[in-house]
């Protein structure tokens, strides 16, 4: 449909066609192995750092105990909802859980050791993916400050044991199978992806919406076939009756929960923000009035990127962004999401006029600088009860939207 494989050519500078992405990947792995040495280093030496910080000294990766527990109960044909578990209570479909099952042949911190080594890898695969997926580099090592920017959020997504780096790491290959389009192969594989990112975590719903709005027919087949085959897995465990009891416990446990989380420091959705500033009544009408914005803008972008091959790229971009603003429960290490908006951004900031170059360069140092420890507990706790997190990528989804009305990005 709209983006064709297109890849860099360094000999002449410019965006040549050539044959599908994946057949050349699989050409690099079988002669090189899947990463490199640099790579690979950096991999040892983050696996390193990570483990003993985030499990040793900082007793972390709870969000992974809690579902390592959920893998233990769907193993079991427990349910997996329980209002015992409070705040610690499982929040997504039960064919999340199934990929935690096999964790549970292993002791816990084993498999917290091994989670770790899978998230660093994942992470590897989530920066090459965006280098790829940015190949006109204007400036020098984007994707290295996009990483800088981002860091805090990437080192607490790796410190919980959280599953967005998978997440990440789907939708992004969906949106680079894209650029395979229009052969019918890769539009079933993209939305194949989509369907198998909404399975693990529902916000990814997002993109598959991207795909109906865009009128890519076979990726909205294939993102609903995965989809529906993920969700029917976890029957094997409890029959199908018993699959769409917890299909139903799992709605119902999550619209109970949520409203207690809003006013959580850490939640910088769009309602959380109001919620916080306003009280839970006042909020619903102008976070009605901020998500028809932004969905006015997205459409708006979309349009305005219709013929454009590459037009998937940066409508992803923004959408990977938009997930944490407009989830209900949209906490803060989320935005590690935004990888691939803050590199195109960082890429292309000569686009922008000056003063918005300044004012852009702030709201960045804002968000990477902060942290409690730079900040001190009153000023930082301040920071987060205002949401000002929700502010900051607000910003970069109109620079997005900046460069391409520009014709930029």
């Amino acid at each position: 449909m709209r983006c064709a494989p297109t890849y860099h050519s360094p000999e002449d500078g410019l965006l040549t066609v050539t044959r599908p992405y994946f057949s050349d990947l699989f050409a690099r792995i079988r002669r090189r192995g899947p990463f490199k040495k640099g790579e690979i280093a950096a991999f040892v030496v983050g696996l390193s750092a990570a483990y003993v910080f985030g499990i040793r000294w900082n007793h972390g990766m709870a969000d992974f105990a809690v579902n390592y527990r959920a893998g233990q109960r769907i193993v079991h044909g427990e349910t997996l909802y329980q209002t015992a578990d409070g705040h610690y209570m499982f929040k997504y479909f039960p064919s999340a859980a199934l990929i935690y099952a096999p964790f549970t042949a292993l002791p816990v911190e084993v498999a917290m050791a091994v989670w770790f080594l899978l998230s660093l890898a994942a992470f590897i695969g989530i920066f090459r993916i965006i280098h790829r997926l940015v190949p006109k580099r204007q400036n020098a090592y984007p994707l290295i400050i996009a990483g800088a920017v981002l860091a805090k959020y990437i080192l607490h997504e790796l410190r919980l044991g959280q599953i967005n780096v998978f997440v990440t790491l789907v939708m992004l290959a969906s949106l680079e199978a894209l650029l395979g389009a229009p052969m019918w192969r890769a539009e079933l594989i993209a939305g194949a992806l989509a369907g198998v990112a909404v399975a693990i975590k529902p916000y990814a719903a997002i993109l598959v919406l991207y795909l109906l709005v865009t009128l890519r027919w076979r990726s909205v087949i294939g993102a609903l076939g995965a989809l529906g085959l993920c969700l029917l897995l976890p029957s094997a465990f409890y029959g199908v009756a018993g699959n769409l009891g917890e299909l139903r416990e799992w709605a119902s446990t999550l619209s109970g929960s949520t409203p207690a989380l809003l006013t959580n420091v850490d939640n910088v959705s769009v309602l959380a923000f109001f919620t916080k500033w306003l009280d839970p009544v006042r909020a619903v009408q102008p976070t009605l009035v901020v998500l028809g914005v932004l969905a006015a803008l997205t459409m708006a972008v979309i349009v305005a990127g219709w013929r454009r091959r590459d037009a998937c790229v940066l409508e992803g971009a923004l959408l990977l962004t938009l997930i944490t603003l407009i989830s209900p429960l949209g906490w803060d290490y989320n935005f590690m999401m935004a990888l691939l908006a803050v590199t195109m951004i960082v890429n292309s900031r000569w686009a922008f006029p000056a003063p918005v170059r300044w004012f852009l360069a702030a709201n960045f140092a804002i968000v990477a600088l902060a942290l409690y420890d730079t900040m001190g507990r009153v000023a930082y706790g301040a920071f987060m009860r205002w949401s000002v997190t929700t502010i900051n990528f607000g910003v970069v989804i109109l620079a997005l939207a900046y460069l391409r009305f520009r014709k930029v990005g």
